[in-house]
């Protein structure tokens, strides 16, 4: 497992945002400065796929839940689709942030035991604080977080001082527009599900995780700068390639986080058709690409999602 593949399955930003709080109640740590060069509009084409029957019609998004600001996704064929939906169904509902906090810390510390840095294997707490120092967070903040819920923020805080930024990502701008012309919006799981999927991993999986975080990060401009290039681009098949590195070195959180997770959807889809409408479904772009995904778990169900020309 490596930090492409977590971005593979990382399900919403609020779960990487809650902020961190030591057993002494320390102030939350500082995120790294986000860049802060000059926007400019880049044009982009994801993929886009639809299902339909007599009387429904399921648009099938993959979105990149973090983005630079300036990157033109919402229009054209994505923008058409969006608009002619009556719903919106996301992984989640965003909750108000104080409920997200709540539900997060609820699973993301344990105030007993040993800490953090003494779970670590003694060869990788250099890394660690080597980490934590580049990013301005003080070394005890996570001490006490379990191992996934420091593996995520540390994923995510080196993103934001590149400039990527949740608020630029396709679940805020689609659930902003969705509100405003006052579309229903639905999301396939609760966020208790979502936080459950990564603290009930096994602590040996969760430390790998880690562990395999803190080994990639050097990585993390050259990896995300390819996802996001491939995913404008409109190509799933480079960005399952990108996405696929560590399916088969940890096949429980492969099967946890990711295949059982896009059979369920692709049974939503299932039985979604049977309820006549029009609906937008935008969903992590790893779950769109590569084996097992959701577009082939439809063709295990006979259904055919084809993929939008524009």
């Amino acid at each position: 497992m490596d930090m492409k593949f977590f971005r593979r399955l990382i399900a919403a930003p609020a779960i990487l945002l809650a902020p961190p709080v030591t057993a002494q109640s320390a102030p939350a740590p500082m995120a790294a400065p986000v860049a802060t060069a000059s926007v400019s509009t880049t044009n982009a084409d994801p993929a886009l796929w639809v299902v339909k029957d007599k009387d429904t019609t399921i648009y099938l998004f993959g979105t990149i839940h973090v983005l630079k600001p300036g990157l033109s996704w919402f229009d054209d064929g994505v923008k058409k689709a969006f608009d002619s939906s009556d719903e919106l169904v996301l992984e989640m509902v965003q909750p108000d942030q104080a409920t997200m906090q709540n539900i997060v810390l609820s699973k993301a510390y344990s105030l007993s035991g040993p800490t953090l840095t003494e779970r670590l294997p003694e060869a990788d707490r250099g890394n660690y604080l080597k980490a934590m120092n580049s990013l301005g967070i003080p070394p005890a903040a996570f001490d006490r977080a379990q191992p996934w819920f420091a593996a995520t923020n540390l994923s995510l805080l080196p993103l934001m001082k590149l400039g990527y930024d949740p608020k630029s990502g396709p679940e805020t701008v689609l659930t902003e527009a969705a509100a405003t012309e006052k579309k229903a919006i639905e999301g396939l799981e609760t966020p208790e599900q979502q936080i459950g999927y990564l603290a009930g991993l096994p602590e040996k999986v969760q430390m790998a995780f880690l562990e395999s975080t803190l080994k990639d990060l050097p990585k993390t401009e050259e990896t995300m700068n390819g996802m996001v290039a491939a995913w404008s681009r409109g190509d799933p098949d480079a960005l399952a390639k990108f996405m696929n590195d560590g399916l088969d070195d940890s096949p429980e959180l492969a099967k946890t986080l990711l295949f059982d997770r896009n059979a369920r959807w692709a049974q939503w889809i299932k039985a979604r058709l049977d309820k006549p409408g029009t609906v937008f479904v935008a969903v992590g772009a790893g779950h769109l690409a590569g084996r097992q995904s959701v577009i082939d778990q439809l063709k295990i169900l006979k259904i055919k999602a084809k993929r939008v020309a524009y």
